[in-house]
């Protein structure tokens, strides 16, 4: 039985996309503990977006993983995804269980304090399969993450917490945008995990 069965799970969307957010799926204990293993052995790099026609370093880092070397170009960038690690791997696992999909890759994004974010944007990009899921980890600093309708501009926010998952799928890429508000209150860092399905 699947305590985290998607059918008992509201979508948090009320058109055109499936939201469900399972909450804690790890203790508090676990959460750290991952937190404590990504933040040593991720190979972190500082993100580059390139931005009228300058080439931009953030603060926010990120990493990309995966099975096998899949390119993947976002912002104009192309990264080369590394080989899964064994907490990765884990962390694959109980996303599939949870959500029953399946994934082959994964983005992980640091963010030190409250201050780095990310702006409105769809995970559309012609390397992910077409309407696939993505499940979403968070550890660390609890941040509010938001939804926009493409067309509508209707909105839903929630608060993503320590050891939380989330899916979107459907035609969520299509018609919404999601972001991560910044915000001055949160001064502890935050990893963000998103396996995702790409092409193979």
């Amino acid at each position: 039985m699947n305590l985290f069965e998607t059918d008992n799970t509201p979508n948090l969307l009320p058109c055109d996309g499936v939201v469900h957010y399972f909450g804690k799926v790890y203790s508090h204990t676990e959460a750290y503990h991952f937190l404590q293993i990504l933040t040593q052995t991720i190979d972190w790099k500082h993100d580059e977006v390139l931005m009228f026609g300058k080439r931009i370093i953030t603060r926010r880092k990120a990493a990309w993983y995966g099975d096998q070397p899949f390119p993947y170009t976002y912002s104009k960038v192309t990264k080369v995804a590394l080989p899964w690690t064994p907490e990765l791997l884990l962390l694959k696992a109980r996303a599939e269980v949870v959500t029953g999909e399946t994934y082959n890759s994964c983005l992980l994004n640091l963010y030190h304090t409250g201050d780095e974010a990310m702006s409105w944007h769809s995970d559309d990009e012609k390397e992910i399969v077409p309407n696939s899921a993505i499940a979403s980890f968070s550890f660390g600093a609890e941040r509010k993450f938001s939804f926009r309708h493409k067309q509508t501009k209707h909105t839903a926010s929630l608060l993503l917490e320590h050891g939380s998952l989330l899916v979107m799928k459907g035609e969520t890429q299509t018609h919404w945008l999601h972001k991560l508000s910044p915000t001055k209150t949160v001064q502890t860092p935050r990893i963000n995990l998103t396996f995702r399905k790409m092409i193979v």
